[in-house]
């Protein structure tokens, strides 16, 4: 029997004993149920597929579609049939691998999903709500909704000031009449007429002093080579060095390679002609006619055997550090699941070789002689990434080493997703490569 047009259908959500959506479906369409956001009730139930068409509604009638695995009942008439039993009594149509039941305004019945249960049964529609209208007399018109006395007092309010801009607009304009410099205050003419300039003051005889003395100093060095010559023998002779030592001699060839070529060897010479005393100390003085103790000439090491080159260039080794390498290598993995291929787990460890071999050459570095075999195990868990990381041998033993290659496989994020953790073990040889 179809349905008539009085009857709405009314579906409930039960999960864990409370009922969570309760909704009358107003309008007369399909009804889905699914993992999906555009069905009609969302369901996070792991069983069902993205979206399973649970009433179907055709030709004004509503059917019940459900499968061999769902279980719940249906009253018809007057009796409850579980699913099983509509199945076997072929009360349900069989439509592939669905089962379908039409439905009348009197079924109602209970869908078991796991955890989720969906009850549904027809109801009638609520009554629509009555609108009432007040009369026209009790709803008054505008002027009697609106405060009178507020209404004035705008009024008057615009009125007054409509009328001041408008007396304000039809004013004559007033002509003003240029002032001239004389009928100008006092402060108005300060800012249009400039400041007269400040009168030059006299400066200090010390200052002049200063300019004077400045002025000579100037001269002297502008007066040639005799007023240098002459300057340079008051500073030479002022010098106290020269007054402890009382010396004499003509070595002003040993001062100029002290005190530089800037100033001037015969500058220097002149400046030491008067001085008494010790005599300055020449190479050929050294060579030939110096004294060393017990009354013997000495003699002047030259440094020409040296084998330098150029103007102070020293030529060192380059320095660099020694380059020290190693070789890992990896043989086939141990596996415990067919989940994981065991040859792509190993290209794809082949492709992170180098993460290992930077950790063993470090410690090589230190160790020249170390070399040793490791069995790492560890597992792949479900997100892709290294569970616990252990070492089932371990003949390097160096702790260096092995602390690392467990920080670079804990890093790693492996192309497998399975459904539960995965053991493995994957054996590396370290070695020199030399």
């Amino acid at each position: 029997m179809a349905l008539t047009s009085q009857k709405m259908l009314r579906v409930g959500l039960i999960e864990s004993g409370k009922i969570v959506q309760d909704r009358l479906l107003r309008k007369r369409d399909h009804v889905t149920i699914g993992t999906d956001a555009s069905n009609t009730f969302v369901l996070p139930a792991a069983s069902l597929p993205p979206s399973f068409p649970i009433f179907e509604h055709k030709n004004g009638q509503y059917h019940l579609v459900f499968t061999e695995q769902m279980q719940g009942k249906v009253r018809l008439d007057s009796s409850d049939v579980d699913f099983a039993t509509l199945r076997s009594q072929e009360l349900a149509k069989k439509r592939g691998s669905l089962y379908v039941l039409p439905l009348n305004e009197t079924s109602k019945g209970k869908i078991s999903l796991g955890e989720i249960t969906l009850l549904f049964q027809f109801v009638s529609p609520p009554p629509q709500p009555v609108k009432t209208e007040l009369p026209p007399l009790a709803k008054g018109s505008l002027w009697q909704s609106v405060d009178h006395l507020f209404f004035l007092i705008l009024l008057g309010s615009l009125a007054v000031h409509f009328s001041g801009v408008t007396y304000l607009a039809l004013l004559p304009n007033v002509e003003e009449a240029e002032l001239s410099l004389d009928q100008l205050p006092d402060r108005f003419a300060r800012v249009l007429l400039p400041p007269k300039p400040a009168e030059a003051r006299p400066k200090p005889p010390e200052a002049e002093k200063k300019e004077a003395k400045k002025d000579e100093n100037i001269k002297v060095r502008k007066g040639g080579d005799s007023g240098r010559r002459a300057e340079v023998q008051q500073r030479v002779a002022s010098k106290g060095l020269l007054k402890i030592l009382g010396s004499t001699g003509a070595g002003a060839g040993a001062f100029a390679d002290v005190l530089g070529p800037s100033t001037g060897t015969g500058e220097i010479a002149s400046a030491l002609a008067g001085a008494s005393g010790v005599g300055v100390a020449t190479t050929d003085a050294l060579g030939q006619g110096g004294l060393r103790k017990g009354g013997k000439a000495g003699a002047v090491a030259g440094i020409g055997e040296v084998g330098t080159s150029g103007g102070g260039n020293v030529n060192l080794a380059s320095k660099g550090d020694a380059r020290v390498s190693g070789r890992v290598k990896d043989s086939t993995p141990d596996v415990e699941s067919s989940d994981v291929d065991r040859e792509a787990l190993a290209r794809y460890v082949r492709q992170r070789l180098k993460a290992m071999q930077g950790c063993y050459e470090r410690e090589l570095k230190r160790n020249p002689s170390l070399k040793g075999k490791i069995v790492v195990r560890f597992s792949i868990l479900p997100s892709g990434r290294s569970g616990e990381i252990d070492f089932e041998q371990n003949t390097l033993g160096d702790e260096a080493v092995t602390s690392c290659i467990r920080s670079v496989i804990r890093g790693w994020i492996f192309p497998f997703k399975p459904p539960d953790a995965v053991s493995v073990a994957y054996p590396f040889v370290f070695s020199p490569a030399s």
